[in-house]
This record gives structure tokens, C-alpha cells and sequence, in this order.
């Protein structure tokens, strides 16, 4: 069976599609109201530190630093992130973030580090 970890910006079209849906973003998105919304969990302790999110303030010049960071910060707390792999080996699943830049985010450290996850056993 195939795993899929999707990512999409919290602004978007959030439809229907079958998956399971999760806010990974520590704040809620500004301008969005939760009742819009179709979420399966908003999982707040599975993103970045505040001092870990102040540091990167969406800098692509620390992004590699960044990467390393919340990896070690991940591989240091799973019960954040294992709801996440649970509902992925079950179900397509999506992962909402607030932020601008669509490369440089949380959201794609979490998919990436979930899905070595999910390949690796």
C-alpha cells in the first residue's frame, strides 16, 4: 500500500477529498475561522518550538539549519507526530500550514520526515 503525506497551505481550497486533515502549526492561521473548517486535529504540539520558530522566522538562508533542528526536536517527542503516521497508514492524509513561502515551512520537514517513517517501517 502506497502512503501518502500531502502538505497544502491552510488558505487554500481545503474540499472533501477523503483524506485525513491536520493543522500542524503551532498559532492558528489568522483570518481563518475554525468553524470553516474541516479538520481531523489540530496539532499544535507537533510543530516547531517558539523559540525554534522565532529563530528561522521563515529565513531560507537558515533553512537547512532549521531542517536539522525540528528533525531533532521531532525525533525527541513522537507522541506529537505519531497520530499523524497512525492516520497515514490507513488513509491519504493532509497537512495544513498558515505559512507564505510553500518550500521553506514546518510542513514540509514533518511530510518529509514522516514519510522515511512510513518506509521505513
Amino acid at each position: 500500500m502506497k502512503h501518502t503525506i500531502d502538505i497544502q497551505r491552510i488558505y487554500g481550497n481545503a474540499g472533501d477529498d477523503g483524506h485525513v486533515h491536520f493543522l500542524v502549526d503551532r498559532l492558528w492561521p489568522r483570518g481563518i475561522k475554525k468553524e470553516s473548517l474541516s479538520l481531523d486535529g489540530w496539532l499544535k504540539d507537533v510543530a516547531p518550538s517558539n523559540e525554534l520558530r522565532d529563530w528561522f522566522g521563515h529565513d531560507p538562508q537558515r533553512w537547512d539549519e532549521f531542517r536539522q533542528r525540528y528533525e531533532h526536536e521531532l525525533d525527541a517527542s513522537p507522541a506529537g507526530w505519531q497520530p499523524i503516521l497512525a492516520a497515514a497508514r490507513k488513509k491519504p492524509v493532509t497537512l495544513f500550514y498558515g505559512a507564505r513561502d510553500t518550500e521553506h515551512n514546518q510542513a514540509v520537514v514533518l511530510r518529509d520526515f514522516l514519510m522515511r517513517k512510513l518506509q521505513h517501517g
